[in-house]
């Protein structure tokens, strides 16, 4: 029995120093979240190769449509019909998959581009395919997808790491490799030495996220190809402009789907291409691909950044993969747990991939007139999910990566500048119009209040303004009636006037940082009009008409999708939405027994859901939903009322039963990296409930220890002793060797540096 427990001590201590061992790199699995059904959890993330918050998205599509096709990929799938250059990481909508490129030893037919019925068909039956094999549960198989050019692949001959994508293609045999730098995606082709042909496709008419409205290729040499594409889906006018360099010269091409015919120019809605090379030249090609939204020349710059890789993929993969391990390592966790180990860096890796970069080397990129700009002094920056990130994500940027954070503040404000707007769901310089608030108010209120960045204060100020003064979304009558009549706007009325008085309340932090009093007081009386929409009958908010009745009929579990009262929920997951007035909150609510007897409900009660289509309300724990982000900051809120043991029971159970090291291993969409912050602060011991306000609040942390590399060149660790799947309730907190009296370390404290020490243990209040 002694040699047994010594050899058990010895196999545990040998895993533990072999995760010791290992980078932060190695834990990242990018395949996290690329799976799961609509309803039941889903990520829809991608598994390519891109930078930290770079411009290329590298990575493969497949042939499916439909709702967990919006990263372009699913892990389900068979089947691989490209791969291309942008891809939005885990929205709810669809758009990108731009400039896709197939390789193949298909001879190039022209019948394989044919839209016809009958030719599909014939393709079907020709690889043995049966069309619903190839289509989604939402949609028909999109005749756009060069049906012939698809192929099979299995997941075993698939590998992905941050930086890097590799697949083996059934059909062809041939070895497909990914990797990109900053602007620059690379692909590596393998193909079988028996190979009778060398192709590859180039495809400007493929996606089924949005609609190409045109397309040009130009063959400028034998080895040189720039063009662009065009379209119209969520960024309703979207340019890429693209130049693709190849490491053989092409020996033969032809052009396909075009309206216009020149021997070295292709123009159309949708046109592709089909290069073919020389096999005697050996089995390995090598494809160099750069992006602009300005123009070709823009796109030649861009590929001109690679140019110290030559065409060693090996070079450039190296690169890529050590400056994700630099930004992955700022963030270093102890722990033997190594399923806790993967999921903590992939989310971290999610972290770091959008924001995009959108100008190019030069500071040129298009903008929100469709006109060239230059970013003077900052990178512009695409992709602002503002309505998901400004509750966690945008707050761990502000901690990790201010620089990030300023130029994001910064993208925002040349919109302003250029159209009057702050950005709400910013896509390629298109205002994609989603989601509700007005939460850029969150990013700058934030940054202003902590000094980050350097902005024209005045000019930020009067934007903010402008923004709370608009009409969109019912903010009209917003400021009317101060609520959000029911009656006046159709739908979300609920939540519209519970964020907008969030946003108030952060404006005023701005005005009360510039000293402007008057304008201070105004949007701190109009952030309580939240309170406006509180029925003590049920001690929930809902929705109300002009005259001050309340809207019926009322259930506080209808979730539908378009509802009166709420966006991407209920009620009952809305009703514990006001970070910036807790004391206001648990007044409504009744003191700290009411507020606790309300938490304690949304968490216990049934999960069932009313109404149809309500697939945006996943990750249930009673009513509570972790898949959407309304009730990100919930499970907090115990602390408020002085039962921190139920935040970290809740959390901790959120943890480690909503989060897996799984293709379906994310309960709801990732949304741009929101989904994963929330593990990652979570995970470390803590969460900002109001990130504007600079506290963050303790939960139940999962680590021995984290060492948080500061920019500014501080080390904050944070250890949790005696810490384990049993031992998660806190007993004691120090803060440089000193108790501290409450349940938050601040953000000064952080930035100081210094040592945040948790005892950990399993008994419930073990100091009352």
């Amino acid at each position: 029995m002694r040699y047994f427990v010594l050899l058990l001590l010895f196999a545990v201590a040998c895993k533990s120093s072999e995760l010791e061992g290992q980078e932060s790199v190695d834990f990242v699995n990018p395949f996290i979240g690329t799976a799961g059904e609509k309803g039941e959890g889903f990520g829809n993330t991608f598994p390519g190769a891109a930078y930290p918050f770079g411009m290329i998205q590298l990575s493969p599509d497949n042939a499916g449509q439909g709702w967990m096709y919006c990263s372009g990929y699913h892990y389900p799938d068979t089947l691989i019909v490209g791969f291309s250059h942008t891809h939005l990481s885990g929205t709810g909508v669809s758009d990108f998959c731009d400039i896709s490129v197939m390789p193949t030893t298909r001879k190039i037919e022209k019948r394989y581009f044919v839209q016809d019925d009958s030719t599909i068909d014939a393709i079907l039956k020709e690889k043995g395919w049966q069309e619903d094999a190839i289509a989604s549960s939402e949609g028909v198989f999109d005749k756009h997808f060069l049906l012939g050019y698809c192929s099979s692949f299995l997941h075993q001959n698939e590998k992905a790491s941050p930086g890097y994508y590799s697949v083996k293609l059934n059909d062809s045999g041939i070895n497909v490799e990914l990797t990109t730098s900053e602007m620059v995606g690379m692909h590596r082709y393998h193909f079988p030495k028996n190979a009778k042909q060398q192709n590859v496709i180039l495809n400007l008419g493929y996606t089924n996220k949005d609609k190409t409205t045109d397309a040009f290729i130009r063959r400028r040499t034998s080895d040189l190809l720039t063009g662009y594409r065009f379209s119209s889906g969520k960024a309703n006018v979207q340019k890429v402009f693209f130049a693709m360099q190849l490491s053989r010269n092409i020996e033969d091409y032809q052009f396909f789907l075009v309206d216009e015919k020149d021997e070295n120019t292709a123009k159309g809605p949708l046109t592709a291409a089909g290069f073919s090379f020389n096999k005697n030249e050996g089995d390995e090609l090598i494809i160099k691909v750069a992006i602009s939204s300005v123009s070709e020349e823009g796109a030649l710059a861009n590929l001109r950044t690679a140019d110290l890789y030559g065409f060693d993929f090996d070079a450039m993969h190296s690169a890529t993969r050590r400056k994700w391990n630099e930004e992955l390592s700022k963030m270093k966790v102890s722990t033997s747990d190594e399923e806790k180990k993967n999921i903590f860096y992939t989310s971290l890796y999610h972290c770091y991939l959008a924001p995009y970069r959108f100008s190019d080397s030069d500071g040129q990129y298009k903008n929100f007139n469709h006109v060239p700009e230059k970013a003077e002094g900052y990178t512009q920056y695409t992709v602002l999910s503002l309505w998901d990130t400004f509750r966690a994500l945008n707050p761990l940027l502000t901690i990790m990566q201010p620089k990030v954070e300023e130029d994001i503040i910064c993208s925002m404000m040349a919109k302003y500048r250029q159209t009057r707007e702050l950005p709400y769901w910013e896509i390629a310089a298109n205002e994609g119009g989603s989601m509700i608030g007005y939460h850029a108010a969150v990013l700058i209120a934030d940054a202003v209040t902590k000094n980050i960045g350097s902005y024209n204060l005045e000019e930020i100020f009067q934007a903010l303004k402008d923004v709370s003064e608009t009409e969109r979304k019912g903010l009209g009558f917003y400021n009317q009636y101060h609520f959000v009549p029911t009656n006046k706007e159709k739908s979300g009325t609920v939540s519209k006037t519970l964020e907008y008085a969030y946003d108030d309340w952060c404006i005023a932090q701005v005005a009360k940082a510039l000293g402007k009093d008057e304008e201070y007081r105004k949007y701190m009386e109009r952030s309580t009009y939240y309170k406006n929409l509180y029925d003590p009958a049920y001690h929930l908010f809902r929705g109300k008409n002009s005259d001050g009745s309340w809207y019926e009929p009322f259930q506080p579990r209808y979730a539908a999708y378009g509802n009166p009262h709420c966006v991407e929920g209920n009620t009952w997951q809305y009703s514990f939405f006001a970070p910036h007035d807790m004391p206001g909150l648990i007044q409504l609510m009744g003191g700290n027994n009411g507020l606790e007897m309300m938490l304690d409900s949304l968490f216990i009660q049934t999960s069932e859901l009313l109404g149809e289509d309500t697939e945006d309300v996943t990750g249930l724990i009673g009513q509570y939903a972790h898949g959407n982000e309304p009730s990100h900051h919930v499970a907090y809120l115990y602390d408020y009322i002085g039962k921190p043991e139920k935040t970290q029971f809740y959390t901790n159970k959120i943890i480690n039963t909503l989060y897996k090291n799984l293709h379906d291993g994310l309960c709801g969409n990732e949304d741009c990296g929101q989904m994963s912050a929330w593990y990652v602060f979570s995970s470390i011991g803590m969460y900002p409930v109001n990130p504007v306000e600079g506290k963050y609040w303790f939960g139940s942390p999962q680590f021995k220890q984290v060492d948080l590399q500061l920019p500014n060149e501080k080390l904050f660790t944070i250890k949790a002793n005696n810490v384990s799947t049993e031992n998660i309730y806190i007993a004691s907190v120090k803060l440089d060797g000193k108790t501290l009296p409450r349940w938050y370390v601040t953000w000064d404290e952080i930035q100081n540096g210094g040592v945040l020490e948790f005892e950990m243990t399993n008994k419930i209040n073990p100091n009352k």
